[in-house]
């Protein structure tokens, strides 16, 4: 107990949340979502609505989704209130940094239908969109993210290997119509002749296909996905235009001009436990699959394609990194913490967030969640138990779909309930 706390009224450092989730209409349906299971499975008494899509569960304090307290001592409602009367619970490091608000937002992610074509601005762009277009930009922070596979989980992301995108523009006629001769050739002779030039041509061929006309772009598209459906029917290989995928984007958005984007950006592929980390500036779609993702606190997204909602060509094809790599570039690789073999540690190149895979195998049967200089969020993923903390007057019980909130500082103890062990994902941040 700590100094000058008396009994029961010790300081709650340690408490569960109860966690907002957004009914996006690109979200899996109730039965098929992760979303769904981790809230049935920690609110029983909620109804599940199977017909609604469970697209995100938000664990942190943004506007749009600040937790909710679920310990009625504690006098506010919110984690963001709290944070805000108790800034010390970011670990001082943090709090300095950060300006006394927890840098990250935590999320679960469901995708059944693909995500918009987009990328997230640096700290400067955001700062300039949220002046200028507040109603689109609703904050003026950066957004880096990452995303840790849970289930098979595709995804667009960054620019392919510039020969990839000269190969489609030399099979996919209908493509090269759209970018038009003048800018496809300028990219081919860059390959040959001029490697510095490589970004500047990707950079007119792919503003090029984004500014096209509407009647143009829908056009090519139709006879496009003519073409490949007849060659599939033959039972002819259609995966030189990537035919499977197309055919898949076309029938959530006929006619949007993101369909063609599949032949400028890498189709990441991630198995359970790969990562992607999404810097400033990079393009990406999520197409489907369950997922861990964690960001900088923002919900800044510049958009344009494959999206019904507020799409800003120009902002994007302005912002873009235009530097071809292959996939694999985009994928963080994880490394095994040296101090506990249960935890595996995804450390992005930027200092805003980290996520620790805490797996416990079914032999352990209590289990430390050791105290570090900042404040986290846990997410119970699999299995259960009750835990204690000297920062938590009462036992918790934990169970898949429990969010606790982790002062700096501060651990927890798990005395595990089931016999097939736990998994468990916990953000953070390690200055």
């Amino acid at each position: 107990m700590r100094p000058g706390s008396f009994g029961a009224m010790a300081e709650l450092r340690v408490f569960p949340l109860a966690c907002v989730v957004q009914n996006y209409a690109w979200g899996k349906l109730a039965r098929d979502s992760e979303v769904a299971r981790l809230l049935a499975s920690s609110e029983p008494i909620l109804r599940i609505e199977l017909d609604k899509p469970y697209a995100e569960l938000w664990m942190g304090t943004h506007p749009k989704g600040d937790s909710l307290i679920l310990d009625n001592r504690i006098s506010q409602k919110t984690l963001g209130q709290w944070i805000a009367e108790n800034p010390g619970c970011l670990g001082s490091k943090v709090k300095e940094m950060f300006n006394g608000q927890l840098p990250f937002l935590f999320k679960v992610l469901s995708v059944n239908t693909a995500l918009s074509i987009q990328a997230h601005p640096n700290k400067e762009l955001a700062v300039k969109l949220h002046t200028q277009y507040p109603e689109h930009y609703p904050d003026a922070n950066h957004k880096p993210e990452m995303a840790i596979a849970l289930t098979s989980f595709d995804g667009l992301c960054g620019f392919r290997p510039v020969e990839e995108i000269v190969a489609f523009l030399q099979k996919v006629p209908e493509f090269r119509a759209l970018i038009g001769n003048v800018a496809a050739e300028q990219l081919e002779r860059s390959v040959a002749d001029d490697p510095r030039g490589v970004s500047a041509a990707l950079r007119v061929c792919f503003t090029r296909m984004m500014k096209s006309e509407k009647k143009v772009c829908a056009e090519q598209l139709n006879l496009l996905v003519k073409r490949i459906t007849q060659k599939a029917a033959l039972g002819e290989d259609t995966s030189a235009s990537c035919g499977d995928l197309l055919l898949k984007l076309h029938s959530q958005f006929p006619g949007d001009i993101g369909c063609f984007a599949i032949y400028f950006l890498n189709l990441v592929k991630m198995e359970p436990g790969d990562c992607m980390f999404l810097g400033a500036n990079e393009p990406h779609a999520y197409l489907h699959g369950d997922c861990i993702e964690c960001m900088a606190c923002s919900d800044n997204t510049v958009r344009a394609g494959l999206t019904p909602k507020f799409i800003d060509v120009l902002t994007l094809c302005e912002m873009l990194n235009y530097t071809p790599a292959p996939p694999s570039s985009k994928l963080l690789i994880p490394t095994q913490s040296r101090l506990d073999p249960c935890v595996t540690i995804y450390d992005p190149p930027i200092p805003d967030f980290a996520v620790m895979k805490i797996q416990i195998p079914s032999t352990v049967k209590l289990y430390l969640v050791s105290a570090i200089d900042s404040a986290s969020i846990l997410l119970v993923l699999k299995g259960a138990a009750v835990g204690t903390s000297t920062a938590a007057t009462s036992e918790m019980t934990l169970r898949p779909g429990t969010v606790l909130f982790i002062s700096a500082n501060e651990s927890v103890s798990l005395r595990l309930s089931v016999p097939e062990g736990m998994l468990l994902f916990r953000a953070c941040c390690l200055l």
